[in-house]
């Protein structure tokens, strides 16, 4: 029986998208199912002592773009330190990954990347309805079906947001296997060593 990864990200966090594929690649090597939520972080941090970016401190903000450097460099991932639509509401993409993944979940982690790419390689507004039918295009999939039934999503969200809180989750990416809780995309190696286990 496969082990499953419970996946918490935000699809507008540069952190996630230097986690993405790494995580798909380990979940691959290890036979593991990945199990994808977008989470409103409009809720999670007000429950978890979380502050989010725009009201961090000078210096905080000031070490995110050095770690974010170092981190690029690093995993030779192409990152846009500064993209020109950041922050933007990823609530839209999120309601197309929703609807999505209760259609094909492979699908919905491929969208997951391409929005992750399309913001922090790309310098693509995925709060536009019009870039996020591009986005689905691109990987061949039926947009007008993925904007569907958006205030539904919303609410599934909102419920899986206040769920991922109760089970201890706090920041994006998290990555979650049985009780064991992975929080950022540093903790990777971690996460696949309990995968070998």
């Amino acid at each position: 029986m496969n082990k499953t990864i419970d996946y918490y990200l935000s699809l507008i966090s540069p952190w996630s998208h230097l986690g993405h594929q790494r995580l798909l690649d380990i979940a691959n090597r290890n036979n593991a199912d990945i199990r994808i939520w977008p989470l409103d972080f409009s809720i999670v941090f007000p429950s978890t002592g979380g502050t989010p970016l725009p009201k961090r401190s000078a210096e905080r903000k000031a070490y995110r773009f050095q770690e974010l450097r170092r981190w690029s460099d690093y995993l030779d991932i192409s990152l846009t330190i500064e993209p020109k639509y950041f922050p933007v509401s990823d609530k839209l993409a999120a309601t197309m990954l929703v609807n999505l993944r209760d259609q094909d979940n492979d699908a919905a982690l491929v969208f997951a990347g391409a929005c992750l790419q399309a913001c922090w390689e790309e310098d693509r507004d995925i709060s536009n309805k019009d870039t996020l039918i591009q986005i689905a295009q691109e990987n061949k999939l039926d947009a007008e079906k993925l904007l569907e039934n958006g205030e539904h999503c919303l609410e599934v969200i909102l419920s899986d947001s206040q769920s991922a809180v109760r089970h201890g989750i706090f920041g994006a990416p998290s990555y979650r296997v049985n009780e064991e809780i992975f929080w950022g995309q540093d903790r990777l190696e971690f996460l696949d060593r309990e995968l070998q286990k």
